[in-house]
């Protein structure tokens, strides 16, 4: 057995993001357990080449680092300290990498909690969404211990292309994709508008889309995210409640520093609004149809909320 064979990473969290994220680890050579809620999930992986878990704890046992994709900062506690019961299962001294977001007191939070457990951690977002997860290029903006760095140094290169030392206090990890998620979020929700905006005045859609790409007005958001208004398909890659729940992390980090958000407020709002209106489950660019519903007009032709 090689000493990549040997190593061995636990992965919890197979969705959009997880899953692509571990097949990253499983070309690497790097031995992979994963484990999901979701059989369909488990059994996606297990067909890439990765071995199956049945339960957070025995994706946790005998793994050298954990890696955690899931939702949010109430399911990485329960992961670990909950029903998961995984850092019960992880030998002494092994490596969690929380690559979901959360805020950064829960990333300091839980990172105490794991040390006293014998555990390390490293406060390890990840951006770059699910094409640079399926070719392992994602930005990994990581805290935590040096120890913990180069214990997990092959799960970061096998994952990423950008990987950013924040130093070794968990919870700056978390910050930095806070400042990235204000960014994301405020992007997605002008970039519907001006779609909306430009299509309502006459402009060919496509052609818009063409057009700022090519000019100054242009994001990574816009590139990435408008292409799924002009399919006219809202499978969620990244769903509207999940950045809701991301600009909720940046409201309240903001108020925690009392720091204005102002502009990041008024994203926020936006997509309570797709979300309330029952888009929430659909792609984040399904925000648009806010403004469709709200002049009574189709972007690109009909589509309604499934």
């Amino acid at each position: 057995m090689s000493e990549k064979q040997s190593f061995r990473v636990g992965l919890i969290g197979l969705g959009a993001m997880g899953l692509r994220m571990g097949g990253s680890l499983l070309r690497a050579g790097l031995t992979v357990c994963g484990y999901d809620s979701r059989s369909e999930a488990v059994e996606s992986f297990v067909k890439q080449g990765g071995h199956k878990a049945t339960s957070s704890a025995e994706a946790a046992k005998d793994a050298d680092v954990l890696v955690i994709v899931v939702v949010n900062a109430e399911q990485v506690e329960d992961v670990l300290f909950g029903a998961g019961n995984a850092a019960k299962a992880l030998p002494q001294g092994s490596v969690v990498m929380v690559c979901s977001t959360i805020d950064p007191d829960s990333a300091k939070i839980n990172a105490e909690r794991l040390q006293v457990m014998g555990l390390e951690m490293l406060d390890a977002p990840v951006s770059g969404g699910t094409s640079r997860a399926a070719d392992g290029t994602l930005s990994i903006m990581a805290a935590g211990a040096q120890n913990a760095f180069a214990k997990a140094q092959p799960v970061m290169e096998a994952m990423g292309s950008n990987i950013y030392n924040l130093g070794e206090s968990c919870g700056l990890g978390s910050m930095m994709k806070t400042v990235n998620q204000l960014l994301c979020g405020v992007h997605l929700a002008v970039a519907c508008e001006a779609m909306a905006f430009g299509a309502k005045a006459g402009i060919d859609p496509h052609l818009l889309y063409e057009i700022i790409c090519n000019s100054g007005g242009a994001s990574y958001v816009f590139e990435t995210h408008m292409p799924h208004i002009l399919k006219d398909d809202y499978t969620p890659y990244s769903a509207v409640d999940v950045f809701v729940k991301d600009l909720d992390i940046v409201l309240q980090t903001g108020k925690a520093h009392r720091f204005p958000l102002v502009t990041a407020a008024a994203a926020h709002q936006l997509l309570m609004m797709a979300s309330g209106a029952g888009y929430g489950k659909l792609d984040d660019a399904a925000v648009v149809k806010i403004f469709e519903e709200l002049l009574h007009f189709k972007v690109m032709g009909s589509c309604s909320a499934q």
